[in-house]
Parts: structure tokens; C-alpha cells; sequence
């Protein structure tokens, strides 16, 4: 089941935007494996919140836990480059991303049920506590314990990929083999502190290399989705995230 899911991940994205004429494509995606029973998942109601779910949760015979990151083209990141509010590029990716997300868990679940399997869907975002700003189904969180990737100074998740783009997930009662978790770093502030661009880049004080202030930058948020309402709710703003060394590859120089 493996290479189904894995071709089918690839081959949905690779024909989303022609099919639904979207403005934003998208690189090849990678994907990664969590045991649905690994420990780090309750755990991460100490990390996350109290609240943060676990995959029984979702599915009371769940087996694994699919996670995949779905890199931006990289004229969608050098859009973002210049200026305080993110650019109508990014935006729109952020928007489009989000639809493809949940269209994509809901075809693969059909995919899995095709095959005898069942599967939970997980929206893309916005499911989080809008006071406390903590989700309870953390899909970077989720994805880091499937060995998808290592979270950054910009508590963003570094991919071998980098980090513009998005991370989906979906729990399923497919039984595969999970994918082992890299050691070391991703980061190269975290690893040497060679870096730590992404703290000259954030444009509204929040990030800070000791410090993140979630309101500061939820702020920043709420100000480019009033910027992009014609858009969809694009409360983003992703300045850490570009034209920094992590944006596509990890900096550090292996993975998985």
C-alpha cells in the first residue's frame, strides 16, 4: 500500500492545478509514515496542549498516520521576498494549498477504501483555540514525529524540501512500516547557530532566537487576510519562511 499511496499523493498533485485551474503549482511532494501508537504522540499534549488529539481519536483503529509536505513553486516564495504584507502570490497559495489538502485526503481516503481501508480527515488549518492561537491536531508537530522533517528557529517544519509549503495529514488503519526520525539538526541556527536569517525577516517583531510571541504574529496574520479577503482567509504571512537558507532544501545538508 505504500507505493499506491505514495503515487497517488504524487500523481493528485502533480494534475491538481491544470484540473482545477488553480493560480499556484506546486513542487513533488514528500511523504513520511508515523506508527499511530508511537509515544511521542501523547506527548504532545504536554508540547502542543492538553487538548492535542491523538490518532485513536480520529479513528479508534488506527495504524499509522500519513503525513506529507507539499513544497511551493519557487516564484510563489520570491514573491514574498520583498515588502511588509506578503505578496497576492503567497496568499493565494496559502488559499489554494488549503483546498488541496482537504481534496486530497478526501480522494485518498476513497483511494483506501477502494483497497479495504478506512481513513479520518483532518481540515488543513484553522483548528485551533483562537485565544490560546494552539491547534489540537498540530500537522508540523504530527509530521515531525513521522520523520517528515526538524522544526527550525521559525518553528516552521524544515523538509529535505525546506519549508515553503504546506503539511497535511491523514490517520488511516493501513499498517506501514514508519518512517525513522533523522538525527541531528535541519537548522542551521540550531545546529551551530550559523544562521537565524528568519529573525531579521519576521516584520513584526515576533520571532525572536529566545523568544516567540504567537499574537505578535497572529496579528501580522489577521492583517494580510483583512489585505486578501477577496482571496479566502489568508491569515498568513510566511516572511520567515523565504529567502532564507531552509526555504527549499535543508541547509544542513542530509535527511532521510
Amino acid at each position: 500500500m505504500q507505493e499506491i499511496i505514495e503515487k497517488f499523493i504524487a500523481g493528485y498533485v502533480r494534475s491538481y492545478s491544470l484540473k482545477k485551474g488553480t493560480c499556484t503549482t506546486w513542487l513533488s511532494p514528500l511523504v513520511a509514515y508515523a506508527d499511530a501508537a508511537d509515544l511521542l504522540f501523547p506527548k504532545l499534549k504536554q508540547i502542543v496542549s492538553p487538548s492535542h488529539a491523538v490518532p485513536t481519536d480520529f479513528l479508534s483503529d488506527a495504524e499509522t498516520v500519513i503525513a506529507y509536505f507539499l513544497p511551493f513553486n519557487h516564484l510563489v516564495a520570491e514573491s514574498n521576498i520583498p515588502g511588509r504584507e506578503s505578496s497576492r502570490a503567497w496568499a493565494v497559495a496559502y488559499v489554494e494549498t488549503n483546498t488541496l489538502i482537504s481534496d486530497l485526503n478526501a480522494a485518498l481516503a476513497r483511494k483506501l477504501e477502494r483497497h479495504g481501508y478506512k481513513a479520518a480527515l483532518i481540515p488543513p488549518t484553522h483548528n485551533f483555540d483562537k485565544v490560546k492561537l494552539i491547534s489540537d491536531w498540530s500537522h508540523r508537530h504530527v509530521a515531525y514525529i513521522a520523520g517528515l522533517g526538524k522544526f527550525g528557529l521559525n518553528n516552521m517544519l524544515i523538509t529535505a524540501r525546506g519549508c515553503c509549503g504546506r503539511v497535511g495529514t491523514i490517520v488511516t488503519n493501513v499498517k506501514i512500516k514508519p518512517t525513522p526520525r533523522a538525527e541531528g539538526e535541519y537548522c542551521l541556527y540550531k545546529l551551530d547557530g550559523s544562521c537565524g536569517k528568519c529573525v531579521d525577516k519576521c516584520v513584526n517583531n515576533a520571532l525572536h532566537k529566545k523568544l516567540f510571541d504567537r499574537q505578535k504574529c497572529y496579528a501580522m496574520c489577521l492583517e494580510n487576510a483583512s489585505r486578501f479577503g477577496d482571496v479566502g482567509l489568508a491569515d498568513v504571512c510566511g516572511k520567515c519562511l523565504v529567502g532564507v537558507p531552509c526555504s527549499f532544501v535543508n541547509p544542513v545538508g542530509f535527511s532521510n
